[in-house]
């Protein structure tokens, strides 16, 4: 059984005339009635009472008529399903993120209007260091990562593109006397104890922080370590040490911190989108674009 065979069917039901199905089908008279007539022998059941003058539906006919019904919508709806996600409108899209990426204006300005003009996406979102994401978009676990830059060797299937540069900013208890400065010399930080990232947590930010204070001569000196951003800023508060983050993160206030520019054009980050350089995809190009169109 095909699907025009149930068109045949449906227009001469609607109609109740072979002569005015075929002519809306745009076929001769005798095809579709041999068509209608294989149909029958198919279902094993008549569809149709005939006579010279008339065509009605036998009671079998009426509900084969629902369910043809039924099955062309359907049909028509996987189609279009088909095409939406060809033209990138439909399927599913796995975006991950780093920690500092929601608090940046552009990640909610795009994510809102993402669904906002694709709403028959299924969006994702998955919250990672910057190198489980490389992992997880190397495995096809995502296909989109927002991350930092990650100061080792980039996988070759992976591209990136810049989005937006931050700085990186000094978190420091608003009591210290380095908060009665502007701006805060990297190599004034010696001696200082510092709460980081732990290392096993993917984060780049660490490496550079470690490249910046060796260039300053010095190597900074952990005193704790913490997962969480609200929970180094927070630990900065109760007089743990300083901390470097990126700036996004100034907008996350807290009693007790401020935060300072650093005295140092390499105390810099940048938030980047990363793909598999060999995979795009109407979905991953559609979301690609709109990233790039309010990154501009």
């Amino acid at each position: 059984m095909e699907l025009r065979h149930l068109r045949y069917f449906v227009a001469v039901a609607e109609e109740l005339s072979f002569t005015r199905a075929a002519e809306r089908l745009h076929i001769g008279q005798p095809p579709l009635s041999q068509q209608i007539q294989a149909l029958e022998a198919e279902v094993g059941a008549r569809l149709f009472e005939r006579s010279k003058r008339w065509v009605r539906l036998t009671e079998a006919g009426k509900l084969f008529l629902e369910d043809a019904r039924a099955i062309l919508a359907r049909s028509e709806s996987a189609a279009e399903r088909a095409r939406r996600a060809q033209r990138g409108e439909a399927g599913e899209l796995r975006v991950g993120f780093t920690f500092s990426t929601p608090f940046t204006p552009l990640f909610a300005r795009t994510i809102r209007r993402y669904r906002q003009r694709y709403p028959q996406v299924a969006l994702t979102l998955h919250e990672m260091s910057t190198l489980r994401q490389f992992e997880a978009i190397e495995a096809r676990k995502l296909d989109l990562g927002f991350v930092r830059p990650p100061e080792v060797a980039l996988p070759d299937s992976i591209t990136l593109a810049t989005l937006q540069e931050d700085p990186l900013l000094l978190f420091l208890p608003s009591d210290s006397p380095l908060a009665q400065q502007q701006t805060v010399k990297v190599g004034d930080l010696a001696g200082l104890p510092w709460v980081m990232y732990p290392k096993e947590a993917g984060v780049g930010i660490n490496h550079q922080i470690f490249r910046l204070c060796r260039a300053a001569g010095f190597v900074p000196q952990v005193a704790m370590e913490a997962h969480e951003a609200s929970t180094i800023i927070g630990l900065v508060a109760a007089g743990i040490g300083v901390s470097v983050l990126p700036s996004p993160f100034q907008s996350m206030h807290m009693d007790g911190v401020v935060h300072r520019r650093l005295d140092d054009p390499a105390a810099a980050t940048r938030l980047q989108l990363a793909r598999r350089s060999d995979d795009g995809g109407p979905l991953v190009d559609a979301f690609v674009r709109l990233v790039l169109e309010q990154a501009s």
